[in-house]
C-alpha cells in the first residue's frame, strides 16, 4: 500500500512539471509576440515621423472614452460604497435628504466629535437631550438657543458627545483656569479621551484649540436642567458598607462620575486620608502604572469582582501582589501620581471583567 502511494505521488509530481512547463511555453509565445508587434509598432512609428501620431491620439482617446462609459457606473458605486461602509464604520450620526425627510441614524458607539441633528416634525429639545444622552443646557448652550421652544423642522442643531460645553482656549488659560471657569473639576477634561494636549505631562494647551469640558457650565447663563447631579461627599472610613459587601475606599468628595470613557468614580481630598481595601480579597497587582493610573492596587475578590485604586502617594503602598487584604485594610495614601491634576483615588469595581459604577454598589 505504501508503495502504490509513492509510485501515485511520484506520477503526480511529474504530471505538474509538465503542466508547468507547457504554461511557461505559451507564456513565452505570448510574450514574444507581443515583443515583436512593440517593435513594429515603434519602427512604423518612427519612419513615418509623426504620420500616424494624430490618428494614435484619436485611437487612444476613443478607447478612454469607452471605458469611461463602460466602466464609470461601476466606479461610482465602489466609491458610494467605500464612503457609506467609512461613514456607518465610524459610529457617528448619517443624516441623508430625501423625498420623504432626513432619515437618521444615530449610534451607541463612543464618539469624540460633535453631531450634526436635523430637526424633525415634533421633536423637542428635552426629546432630544434624551435621544443624545445629554443635558437640555448642553444643546441650549452650543446652538445658543434663546429658549427650549427656539427650534424647527429641518433646523441643524449642533450635538456635543457629552454634557458639557465646548470651549477655545484663551492665551495663557490652563485646564485649572479653565476648569474654574465652567464650574468643572479640572481631571474631567484630561480624562475625556478626545481632549489633547500639547504636553501630556503637563497638561499643557495652544491658543485657538477647543476643548470639550464634561460637565462645564457656560458662564453667565441660567441652567435650565435642573438633573445635573452635585458634587457628593463621601462619609469618612470606615465608612458605609452596601450592596455587594462593600465598603467606602477612602474619605473625601466625588469630583468625577461614573461614564463610558471613565469607568470609575474619583474622590477627592487635600488632607491625602489612607485608601482602604473596599473588600476583603486578593492583591494582584500593586505598584506604578504608566498608562495614567500612577501608584496603583487591583484586588480580586474571589467572586468575579475586582477592584482598583489609582494615584495614590509615591512610596505609600503598603501591600504587595500576593497578600490577602481584609474589608477595611490599608493599602496606601491618596495622592496625585500618574496622569492626575489633584490629590485624589480613582476608584473602579469590575464584574467578570466588566465595569460597573461603583456608586450602585456602594449606596
Amino acid at each position: 500500500m505504501k508503495e502504490f502511494i509513492r509510485k501515485e505521488g511520484e506520477l503526480i509530481k511529474l504530471w505538474l512539471k509538465a503542466e508547468g512547463e507547457f504554461l511557461a511555453g505559451i507564456a513565452k509565445i505570448f510574450l514574444g509576440w507581443v515583443m515583436v508587434i512593440k517593435d513594429q509598432a515603434v519602427k512604423l512609428m518612427y519612419q513615418q515621423r509623426g504620420r500616424f501620431s494624430q490618428s494614435f491620439i484619436n485611437v487612444t482617446m476613443a478607447m478612454i472614452f469607452f471605458g469611461v462609459m463602460v466602466f464609470s457606473g461601476k466606479l461610482e458605486e465602489l466609491i458610494n460604497k467605500k464612503i457609506s461602509s467609512e461613514a456607518v464604520g465610524s459610529g457617528y450620526l448619517l443624516a441623508s435628504n430625501n423625498q420623504t425627510g432626513a432619515e437618521t441614524l444615530i449610534s451607541n458607539l463612543p464618539k469624540g466629535e460633535i453631531t450634526e441633528y436635523r430637526v424633525q416634525d415634533g421633536d423637542t429639545v428635552s426629546g432630544i437631550a434624551v435621544k443624545f444622552g445629554v443635558s437640555i443646557d448642553t444643546i441650549i448652550w452650543e446652538n445658543n438657543l434663546k429658549s427650549v421652544d427656539a427650534i424647527k423642522p429641518q433646523q441643524i442643531l449642533r450635538i456635543l458627545p457629552v454634557t458639557g460645553v465646548r470651549y477655545q482656549v484663551s492665551r495663557g488659560e490652563t485646564i485649572y483656569s479653565i476648569a474654574k471657569k465652567l464650574q468643572a473639576d479640572s481631571q474631567t477634561i484630561i480624562d475625556y479621551p478626545f481632549n489633547t494636549f500639547s504636553n501630556d505631562e503637563t497638561f499643557s494647551l495652544i491658543a485657538g484649540q477647543e476643548l470639550i469640558v464634561p460637565d462645564g457650565i457656560k458662564p453667565n447663563e441660567i441652567t435650565i436642567d435642573t438633573q445635573k447631579l452635585a458634587t457628593r461627599t463621601v462619609a469618612p472610613i470606615p465608612g458605609v458598607v452596601g450592596e455587594g459587601n462593600f465598603m467606602w475606599p477612602t474619605a473625601g468628595t466625588i469630583t468625577q462620575r461614573f461614564s463610558w470613557y471613565h469607568p470609575a468614580i474619583d474622590i477627592a481630598n487635600h488632607d491625602n486620608p489612607p485608601i482602604v481595601a473596599a473588600a476583603t480579597g486578593t492583591v494582584i497587582t500593586a505598584g506604578w502604572n504608566g498608562g495614567g493610573y500612577g501608584n496603583y492596587v487591583i484586588i480580586d475578590h474571589g467572586n468575579g469582582y475586582q477592584t482598583l485604586y489609582g494615584h495614590m502617594l509615591n512610596n505609600s503602598i503598603i501591600v504587595k501582589a500576593g497578600d490577602r487584604v481584609t474589608q477595611g485594610q490599608r493599602l496606601g495614601t491618596m495622592g496625585s501620581t500618574g496622569r492626575s491634576t489633584g490629590t485624589h483615588c480613582h476608584f473602579e469595581i469590575k464584574l467578570n471583567g466588566g465595569p460597573i459604577n461603583p456608586l450602585t454598589m456602594l449606596k
